[in-house]
């Protein structure tokens, strides 16, 4: 329930609070007040879109806020705190402003917020109706949803589980389609993919082969600069045969150490020397062993090892070049291909199994649709004869409301029931669709006839109302206001009017009095009572608010809300 509006710069509106409450208020006022900026405040609030125009002239920016009074632990308050904000105890502040160059910024329960948010709570805090929702009233779309609506949770339930199976079903037929249309290509990318698989299988790459294999090639394509620079060094280190006669290295630290042994003994510092130049004399003749071993292990065969190394390397390079990259990328194209072409060779056995899970899901999809219908069709009738109750007291009484099922052969989201509400005017005509079949003014009175109706089984905390009895007078007028009276009993009602007849019933009425300083026109809102609330259902009655006979029909016409 909202408790207070505030507005500030919105349209004609300089600033204004509207005390709100539960009930039914009524907002009243001359032609061009800015009564509509009230609805158009909450709109806002509510997530519609932003327009700049409605900035009053001169000004930066305009703001709205309101508060509302909702369940701390209900669904309202979790989505509040889902984006960021919180509540007041009970209390939930929404606000939003519109700046002249049209950027918008929300607020939700103390924190901004996208727009969207105040859009998703708006959904569970009003309901809004204004002349374009009455034309809306006349799409199929509207009439299914207000159907649905009261048709209750058996309904929702079944939609629920039906919506699951339609999109599963639709999803699975899909990739059904795409794979059917598509099997020629794909069972050409296998073959082409089994044929690389196996040429890649055949060279059989290994890790890291390629520069080893480079490696392998440097060193057989230079052999014989091995060979020699090999031999050269393990001759200066120890040579067994010295064909000129001129000491190796292994022989001079012998030499050496002999030297300094004989005159160690009168030195303790030449000891240690001694045993360096044996260790070096070790080390240099294990040196030159290994030089041996090294040219031992030299292959004779070079040139033929060489080759292979070369073609083992040509053919990685082809690899290579055709997947683009290296040999590490045609050993992950090994994997992956074949994980693809596991995918693909299995095309036949998905066929066959998105075909039985289609079928299966289009035979449960049928029977959650006939099951909608069956729901449907009990709703429609007695929604029609309650409406058809209803429309008798807001003076349509020979008027009868039929709701009909239309049953297609084709599914959609929401099942395939087409929903038709018609209208029969009198009795003997036949009964005919909104769109052609209801003025104005009837359109207004079913409305709100659906909308009492509905609240019965599907209750919505508060209702807003713009002008509802556009086209209605007099004893329809009348009615229209016991009605929403009625409809305030359980929800809170606010209702847009210039029809006395409606305000009558008011639990508070408001009024948008207009001012104006000659260049800028203002408005604001006051709480009327007594005899200022008379005056101003005289106003709506006659155009003159001290008229004696205005006044009077006024007064009686309150006594007669309140005698309701």
């Amino acid at each position: 329930m909202i408790e207070e509006l505030f507005i500030r710069d919105l349209g004609v509106i300089a600033e204004a609070t509207l005390p709100l409450g539960p009930g039914f208020t009524a907002v009243t006022g001359e032609t061009g007040a800015g009564k509509t900026m009230v609805v158009t405040a909450l709109g806002l609030l509510l997530g519609e879109r932003a327009d700049a125009g409605t900035v009053r002239q001169g000004q930066a920016q305009s703001w709205v806020e309101g508060r509302w009074l909702v369940e701390p632990d209900g669904a309202v308050a979790e989505r509040v705190r889902d984006a960021g904000g919180d509540l007041d105890g009970p209390e939930l502040i929404l606000g939003r402003s519109v700046s002249a160059e049209g950027r918008s910024r929300a607020v939700v329960g103390g924190r901004s917020a996208p727009a969207a948010v105040l859009g998703d709570l708006g959904g569970d805090l009003v309901v809004v109706h204004g002349q374009s929702d009455q034309v809306r009233l006349r799409s199929s779309v509207a009439q299914r949803a207000a159907l649905d609506r009261y048709a209750g949770a058996d309904l929702t339930e079944t939609l629920g589980l039906y919506q699951h199976a339609f999109h599963r079903w639709q999803a699975n037929r899909d990739e059904l389609d795409r794979l059917v249309a598509e099997q020629a290509l794909r069972a050409l990318e296998a073959d082409e993919l089994r044929s690389a698989i196996a040429e890649i299988e055949a060279i059989a790459p290994q890790p890291g082969e390629d520069a080893e294999l480079g490696a392998r090639a440097e060193r057989l394509g230079n052999l014989e600069d091995l060979r020699l620079a090999a031999a050269e060094a393990r001759e200066h280190l120890s040579a067994e045969e010295s064909t000129d006669g001129a000491p190796d290295v292994v022989a001079l630290l012998e030499y050496a150490r002999r030297r300094l042994d004989r005159a160690a003994e009168h030195d303790p510092a030449l000891p240690p020397l001694v045993e360096a130049l044996a260790d070096a004399g070790f080390l240099v003749a294990d040196i030159a062993g290994r030089l041996s071993s090294y040219l031992a292990g030299l292959d004779a065969d070079g040139a033929r090892e060489l080759e292979i190394v070369q073609e083992r390397r040509a053919e990685l390079i082809g690899l290579a070049r055709k997947y683009a990259g290296g040999i590490d990328e045609a050993i992950e194209f090994l994997d992956t291909g074949s994980a693809r072409l596991v995918e693909l060779d299995s095309d036949s056995d998905r066929i066959e199994l998105l075909s039985n899970d289609a079928d299966a899901d289009r035979r449960l999809v049928q029977e959650l649709a006939d099951r909608l219908t069956a729901i449907r069709r009990a709703a429609a009738a007695a929604l029609g004869a309650a409406v058809t109750i209803e429309l008798g007291a807001l003076a349509m009484p020979d008027a009868v409301l039929v709701v009909e099922i239309d049953s297609r052969d084709e599914f959609t989201a929401t099942g395939r029931d087409l929903v038709k509400i018609l209208l029969q005017p009198h009795a003997g005509a036949e009964p005919r669709a909104l769109a052609r079949g209801a003025s104005g003014g009837e359109l207004s009175r079913v409305m709100l006839a659906i909308e009492v109706v509905i609240n019965q089984a599907d209750p919505v905390p508060t209702f807003v109302f713009d002008e509802v009895d556009a086209g209605v007078g007099g004893a329809a007028a009348i009615e229209i206001g016991r009605r929403l009276a009625r409809l305030a009993e359980t929800s809170q009602v606010i209702v847009v009017t210039h029809l006395a007849q409606v305000a009558a019933f008011a639990d508070n009425h408001l009024s948008v009095v207009k001012g104006s300083d000659g260049a800028v026109t203002a408005s604001s809102v006051r709480q009327l009572h007594g005899d200022e609330r008379a005056a101003e259902m005289a106003r709506l009655l006659s155009g003159l608010p001290d008229s004696a006979s205005g006044l009077e029909h006024a007064r009686e016409l309150i006594s007669l809300a309140q005698a309701r």
